[in-house]
């Protein structure tokens, strides 16, 4: 294959994770994306890139945010949803300190990268590292958030979880 047909074939791979700002881990691919609302109100959409099973890591959520949040709300809507799955709430103080310092004040169309990993969690905005939090433990819960069984928001949980189809 001639250099400039492989550049576009790979172009043509990659372009529907552009704008992503992180190119996914080799293995990762396209699972599916929805949308989360509070009292009607559209939040933010969400997308999942994951390997074979997209409950385990390594996974990438990104969320697309529509609305203005302050980074601290962030972190503490998190550890509420987070509540459901972990009882220490010395640990999750700590989580919700860490997360507060991460995260930053939203506007639509500002998009938030969640990496987990096997040895924790990498947060990006654009190309900008926000932090990471390496315990596998919080990674576990704060991606639980979506993507466990007892989510305040089954519907998007379906979402994420419903691969997508070829060619799509």
């Amino acid at each position: 294959m001639n250099e400039r047909r492989r550049t576009l074939l790979l172009a043509l791979v990659a372009w529907p994770l552009a704008g992503m700002a992180m190119e996914p881990p080799a293995g990762l691919r396209r699972w599916g994306s929805g949308q989360f609302r509070r009292f009607g109100f559209l939040v933010y959409e969400a997308t999942l890139w994951a390997g074979d099973d997209p409950l385990r890591p390594p996974l990438m959520l990104r969320l697309d945010y529509k609305r203005n949040i302050a980074g601290v709300d962030i972190a503490e809507a998190s550890v509420k949803e987070m509540r459901r799955t972990v009882a220490d709430e010395a640990r999750l103080a700590d989580w919700g300190a860490r997360m507060a310092r991460i995260f930053p004040d939203v506007k639509p169309g500002d998009h938030i990268l969640g990496h987990h990993r096997p040895e924790g969690a990498v947060f990006m905005q654009g190309e900008r590292e926000l932090g990471r939090i390496d315990d596998p433990d919080f990674a576990q819960a704060f991606f639980g958030i979506w993507l466990d069984p007892r989510t305040s928001a089954p519907e998007l949980r379906a979402a994420l979880l419903r691969p997508m189809e070829a060619g799509s």
